[in-house]
């Protein structure tokens, strides 16, 4: 089974790997995936931090 590049993106975020170590050539469809949830994670983290979560 192909990985989800959206998944990939979210767990590399939980595990607090930058946005920049995207596997992902840049300009193809998996590569806006995992950026997309390496971002959607990140913002929910530092919302988290924030708030004093």
């Amino acid at each position: 089974m192909t990985p989800d590049p959206f998944e990939e993106g979210q767990r590399a975020a939980r595990m607090t790997i930058p946005a920049e170590a995207n596997p992902y050539r840049e300009g193809t469809d998996e590569n806006s995936l995992w950026a997309a949830g390496h971002e959607r994670v990140a913002s929910e983290l530092e919302a988290g931090e924030s708030e004093g979560t």
